[in-house]
């Protein structure tokens, strides 16, 4: 029964790794049987580029800002509210500055920014480490330069929690469904002992929609194709003072600050 109930939720999880799936896939599970069945399925509008990355201005967000968009994130992607900062799963967080930055900044701005709390979200890197050191293929890149992960193939291993520079990956240490309130039908839940990150609402993309986030900021994040000169978010870039995450690492994270 444990074995079925696993296979079930695995290929529920398939959205979770794609949201760019051709095929429409209905979502539920044992928690919310009884909810309506919802489906997915890419459309001729989804969001176009080869290399989707955010630029976050962060003159415009403060730590209430980020808790809206994490209330927003979390309640659509089922994310659950463990309540323990030890096991804590987390997609989009606050965090301060000097956290964030270490050891990648200059005395002025860590003086500068040392109470501010900033947007932590996976970087979802050009060249992201965590997809070298997976050994089941779980987590991946697809062609938008979104780094994604299969639910069914990983095994928890947590080497990619380990690779990650940036923190951003979070372990089912409990049964997740029992710490969610509200289970949304739409979005498969997970299960204890599975990894999980955000994946830049890859199931929003699909269908031409952004990142919750996007628009729970009140038009502070930009989300676009970084590889087109004529979008949004390289027009930010280009126009105003960024900062990446640990770039000397060589990942080549897609997410920048507007300070």
């Amino acid at each position: 029964m444990e074995k079925m109930s696993r296979r079930k939720f695995l290929k529920l999880g398939t959205l979770c790794a794609a949201g760019v799936s051709a095929a429409a896939v209905g979502v539920s599970s044992a928690a919310n049987a009884s909810a309506p069945k919802v489906t997915y399925k890419r459309n001729d509008n989804r969001l176009k580029g080869t290399a989707m990355g955010m630029v976050i201005d962060m003159r415009q967000i403060d730590e209430e800002k980020i808790m809206e968009m994490q209330k927003a994130c979390h309640a659509f992607h089922n994310v659950p509210d463990v309540g323990n900062t030890k096991s804590e799963v987390k997609w989009i967080w606050p965090e301060k500055y000097e956290n964030l930055f270490a050891g990648e900044t200059t005395e002025r701005l860590a003086e500068k920014f040392a109470d501010k709390e900033f947007v932590a979200i996976c970087n979802h890197c050009e060249s992201p480490v965590c997809v070298r050191v997976c050994p089941t293929k779980a987590t991946f890149k697809n062609d938008q330069g979104i780094v994604l992960m299969d639910m069914h193939r990983c095994i928890g291993c947590r080497n990619c929690m380990a690779a990650c520079p940036y923190g951003a990956r979070s372990f089912n240490f409990v049964n997740p469904r029992d710490y969610i309130d509200e289970i949304n039908p739409s979005y498969p839940t997970r299960m204890k002992g599975v990894v999980e990150k955000c994946n830049f609402c890859a199931e929003r993309v699909a269908i031409g929609q952004l990142p919750l986030c996007v628009e729970a900021s009140g038009g502070a994040i930009a989300f676009g194709d970084l590889n087109d000169p004529e979008s949004k978010v390289s027009k930010l870039i280009a126009e105003n003072f960024t900062l990446q995450r640990k770039v000397s690492l060589g990942t080549k994270p897609k997410v920048y600050y507007i300070v």
